[in-house]
C-alpha cells in the first residue's frame, strides 16, 4: 500500500509518543514538521530572476536535478532518482512564448534549454515564463516563474555582424558554455576586435533544414551570429573573393587561409557565412511631417439630414432590364429567319433529289430492256446423244451480268 507524503517525513505521532487517534505533537516538533512542509512548497512556488542584455545572446539551462526533489515521494539525501522530466515553458497568461524565445529538449532525461537574442523593443518589461515540469514516471508537475528582465546595452547594435554555418554540431551542443566559448575565442583569434558578442544561435531545422539521417553521428548544423565594432579581417573578406564565388557555385569548398583554425573543432561551411556592415545600411525610415499628407481641420462633423427626397428607382430598373431584352429578341429573330428562310441548302437538296429520281429511273429500264442472245447461250444438239441441251441461262436472266464468254462444262 502506497503511504501519504508525510509519512516519508517520519511518523508525526512516533514524534511524541502518541496514538494516531490523537495526533497531538509537541510545539518544537510541529515548528519543524511545518518548516519541512514550507520548505517543500516554496521550492515548487520559488521565482527566479535573469537580466540579460538587448542584442546578446541569452541562454537559460533548464536542469532535471533542480526539480528532481519537488516530486514525490521526496528522496532522502545521497539519494539518486532518474525518472524522466520534461518542461513546457510557455509566457504567462498566453499558450506560447515570446517570438525571441526558443526552447529546446532532445530526451527526457537531458536537460532543458532556453535560448534567444531579446529585442530593444522589450527593455523595460519584465518577461514572466512558465516552467512546468513534468515528471513521466510517477505523472507529478511542479512549476516555477523565470522573470526575465532585459537590460540595454551600451555597445548595441554592433556594427559589423557575421553568421557562420556549423555543420558538425547541434543547437543544444552549441549552447553549452564551453564549447561556446571556444567558438567565441577562435573567432576573435581570426577578427581581432575589442568587444565581441554572440548576438544569436539557429538550428538549420529552423532555417528550412532536413532531419539529417540517423547514421555515422550526423549532426543538424547550427547557425551563430556574432557582432564586433571592427571592420571584418581579410580572412573573413576572403568568402567574397571571385574565385571563391565560383567554386561554391560549382559546389566546391571555397580556399579560406584562417579555415584551420576552426576545424579542429568546428567544421564550418565557408558558402553559408554572411557578412552584414550594419555602417552601410541606409535607414529607410522617414519622420512623419505634421502637415505633409495630414487632412486639414474641417471643423464640426455635420451628417446629413433626415429630411432626404426619396427616389423612384422603377424607371431605372426598367431601362436596366428592358434593353438589353429587347436587343436580344432583335438578334435572335434575325437569326433565326437566316438559318430557316434563307438557306442555301434547300435547292441542293431539291436538285440531288432529282438526280437521285433519274438514276433510279434509268436503274429500272436497264433491266427490262432486250437484247440478242449470244450464239453460245442457244440450244444446240448434244454430239453423242442427239438431245437437245437448254441453254445455260434461263429467259428471266439479267442480261446485263451476262458475261461475253461461257464458261465450258
Amino acid at each position: 500500500m502506497q503511504l501519504p507524503p508525510w509519512w516519508e517525513l517520519g511518523d508525526p505521532c512516533a514524534w511524541t509518543r502518541q496514538s494516531r487517534g490523537t495526533r497531538r505533537m509537541s510545539p518544537s516538533t510541529t515548528g519543524t514538521f511545518l518548516l519541512t512542509v514550507y520548505t517543500i512548497f516554496s521550492k515548487v512556488h520559488s521565482d527566479r530572476d535573469v537580466y540579460p542584455s538587448a542584442g546578446v545572446l541569452f541562454v537559460h539551462v533548464l536542469e532535471r536535478e533542480s526539480f528532481k526533489g519537488e516530486f514525490p515521494p521526496y528522496p532522502k539525501p545521497g539519494e539518486i532518482s532518474n525518472d524522466p522530466i520534461t518542461f513546457n515553458t510557455n509566457l504567462m497568461g498566453y499558450p506560447d512564448r515570446p517570438g525571441w524565445l526558443r526552447y529546446i529538449q532532445r530526451t527526457p532525461y537531458s536537460d532543458g534549454v532556453l535560448y534567444g537574442s531579446p529585442t530593444a523593443e522589450n527593455v523595460g518589461k519584465p518577461t514572466i515564463i512558465e516552467i512546468t515540469a513534468y515528471n513521466r514516471r510517477t505523472f507529478e508537475t511542479a512549476r516555477h516563474n523565470l522573470i526575465i528582465n532585459i537590460m540595454s546595452a551600451e555597445d548595441f547594435p554592433l556594427p559589423y555582424q557575421a553568421e557562420f554555418f556549423i555543420k558538425n554540431m547541434n543547437v543544444e551542443e552549441m549552447l553549452a558554455s564551453e564549447v561556446l566559448g571556444d567558438f567565441l575565442g577562435a573567432v576573435k583569434n581570426v577578427w581581432q576586435p575589442e568587444r565581441l558578442n554572440a548576438i544569436n544561435i539557429t538550428s538549420a531545422l529552423d532555417r528550412g533544414g532536413r532531419v539529417p539521417l540517423p547514421i555515422n553521428d550526423m549532426k543538424e548544423g547550427v547557425y551563430v551570429m556574432v557582432g564586433a565594432d571592427v571592420p571584418f579581417s581579410s580572412c573573413l573578406r576572403e568568402v567574397e573573393n571571385p574565385q571563391n564565388q565560383l567554386r561554391c557555385s560549382q559546389e566546391m569548398e571555397p580556399v579560406i587561409t584562417c579555415d584551420k583554425k576552426f576545424r579542429t573543432q568546428f567544421y564550418i561551411d565557408w558558402c553559408k557565412i554572411s557578412l552584414v556592415d550594419k555602417t552601410k545600411q541606409v535607414s529607410t525610415y522617414q519622420e512623419v511631417i505634421r502637415g505633409e499628407g495630414i487632412l486639414p481641420d474641417g471643423g464640426e462633423y455635420k451628417p446629413p439630414s433626415d429630411s432626404l427626397k426619396s427616389r423612384d428607382y422603377h424607371t431605372d430598373f426598367l431601362i436596366t432590364l428592358a434593353v438589353p431584352s429587347a436587343v436580344a429578341l432583335v438578334l435572335f429573330l434575325i437569326l433565326a429567319y437566316v438559318m430557316c428562310c434563307r438557306r442555301e441548302g434547300v435547292i441542293q437538296l431539291v436538285h440531288h433529289s432529282a438526280i437521285q429520281k433519274s438514276t433510279k429511273e434509268l436503274r429500272d429500264m436497264s433491266k427490262n430492256r432486250e437484247i440478242a442472245w449470244p450464239l453460245s447461250t442457244l440450244p444446240v444438239f448434244h454430239p453423242v446423244t442427239g438431245e437437245i441441251i437448254p441453254p445455260l441461262h434461263a429467259d428471266n436472266y439479267e442480261s446485263t451480268n451476262m458475261p461475253l464468254m461461257q464458261t465450258q462444262q
